[in-house]
Order: C-alpha cells, then sequence, then structure tokens
C-alpha cells in the first residue's frame, strides 16, 4: 500500500509530492480537508508511528489560537484534535509498505521518496 496524507492548498506538501513523483509511483493520496481522517486511519497510523503526538502539529494556527501551548496534552487529547480539526495532523504522512513518513524535513522526504 502506498498512501500519502496531504493538504492540497499546502505549498510544501506540493513540492513534496512533486519531488517524490508520488502520483506517478502510483500513490494514493488523500487531502485531509476535503476527505477527513477516519478514526481507522488515525488508529493505523497510531501503529505505525507508536504515539498520537508523534502525529500531531504544533504549527497549526488552531495550536496558538486554542491557547495549547501551555496545557499538558495527552495520548488522548492529541487523538481527539487530530480527528477534530485537520491542521492538526503533521503533514504530509505517507504510509509505504507498512512504513511511516511524518512530516516534512529533508531526511523524512528522503527516505519517503526511496521508499516509494
Amino acid at each position: 500500500m502506498k498512501k500519502i496524507y496531504h493538504l492540497s492548498t499546502c505549498g510544501t506538501c506540493k513540492k513534496i509530492l512533486e519531488e517524490t513523483a508520488a502520483v506517478a509511483k502510483g500513490a494514493e493520496l488523500q487531502d485531509i480537508k476535503k476527505e477527513k481522517i477516519t478514526p481507522a486511519q488515525l488508529e493505523e497510523m497510531h501503529a505505525l508511528a507508536g504515539s498520537y503526538e508523534a502525529l500531531f502539529s504544533r504549527r497549526s494556527q488552531q495550536y496558538k489560537a486554542r491557547g495549547l501551548a501551555g496545557k499538558a496534552l495527552s495520548e488522548k487529547d492529541y487523538h481527539d484534535l487530530i480527528l477534530e480539526e485537520y491542521t492538526f495532523l503533521k503533514r504530509p504522512v505517507g504510509i509505504v509498505n507498512g512504513k511511516i513518513f511524518i512530516g516534512n524535513d529533508a531526511k523524512t522526504v528522503e527516505a519517503l521518496k526511496n521508499a516509494l
């Protein structure tokens, strides 16, 4: 399975999809704004990542707007927030043959490109 969860309006996601040639290599794309992440999809990501916190983006504008920076969040909080608001998912998230690639740092993008 090759699947990438992304945001179509995100310039960084667009650049990564282009750089990795994800579509040409047969990856299924899911725009998380248009098609919300299901609880089952989040559970699959969690099983591969090891925690919901690893999937959580503190760069979301909602993070600051909701005053979450000063709060101690639990794994359940991360889970619930990601399902509630798509911007809380660190992106892109790629799943390729049972391996997960989270975020946009250079090493992760390179590893995703090689896995595809």
